[in-house]
């Protein structure tokens, strides 16, 4: 069963891609224009699993023709796409008086627009195939936080994108899951996330010593989701938080 990963080449994204190599499968994945970083997934790719197809794409996806051009490439590459993980994202963090029309486009664009277009250009084939899995990467601040109103915005959408596909398209074979996480140790955390809620998450997370989470262990939810124990959850959201799902 094959992968196709938005935002692969870092962070979540690189682990969900590797998790998959891991169990078998071959991966495609999206970046948006790190090659360096891309080539290092498919070397450690290829060390996991000699001989395992994974190969990186640069995407804008929030480009709907670009989406169309990479996912035919991809198309034409792999023998089928089974999974679309949709985690690409983006972080542009103001308060709402001063955010701009670009802080505020620029995240939707990528972190709603994108998976809705790259599920659009999907779904034909996994219709035909009668056979689908669509996992969307979600934040714990799609229920609002401050400073994050783009953001949670996006991530909030995404939410009630799922719960339709799941409507949609699961007696045609095809499920549709959210997947929150809560504060993992990635890029984005580390640029993004207050010394306040750090301390906060440390002090309060109910797990020892208040850790934050390692990416293998979202990546592992993921690939469940996908495989055949996931079979029948559809249209859920699943927490990956330790416990805490407070945001600031």
């Amino acid at each position: 069963m094959n992968y196709f990963v938005t935002g692969g080449s870092r962070g979540i994204g690189a682990g969900i891609v590797l998790q998959a190599v891991r169990e078998g499968h071959d991966v495609a994945f999206a970046f948006r224009g790190n090659r360096e970083a891309a080539a290092k997934v498919e070397a450690e790719a290829q060390a996991l699993r000699p001989g395992c197809q994974c190969k990186g794409y640069v995407l804008d996806v929030s480009n709907p023709e670009q989406v169309a051009e990479v996912v035919d490439q991809v198309l034409g590459d792999f023998d089928g796409v089974g999974v679309v993980v949709n985690c690409a994202g983006i972080n542009r963090a103001n308060l709402v008086v001063s955010m701009s029309d670009e802080e505020w486009h620029e995240v939707l664009g990528t972190n709603l627009h994108g998976p809705f277009y790259v599920i659009r250009q999907l779904l034909p084939t996994m219709l035909a195939a009668r056979f689908g899995r669509i996992i969307n990467v979600s934040s714990i601040q799609h229920s609002g936080a401050a400073g994050q109103a783009n953001y949670a915005a996006s991530k909030a959408g995404l939410h009630g994108l799922t719960a339709t596909l799941a409507k949609e398209y699961g007696r045609k074979g095809i499920t549709a899951n959210v997947v929150v996480p809560g504060f993992f140790d990635t890029d984005m955390t580390r640029d993004s996330m207050p010394p306040m809620a750090k301390e906060y998450w440390a002090q309060y997370c109910p797990m020892p010593k208040g850790r934050m989470g390692r990416i293998d262990e979202l990546a592992t939810v993921v690939t469940f989701l996908a495989g055949p124990g996931g079979g029948f959850i559809n249209g859920q959201v699943i927490p990956v938080t330790g416990g805490l799902d407070w945001t600031y």
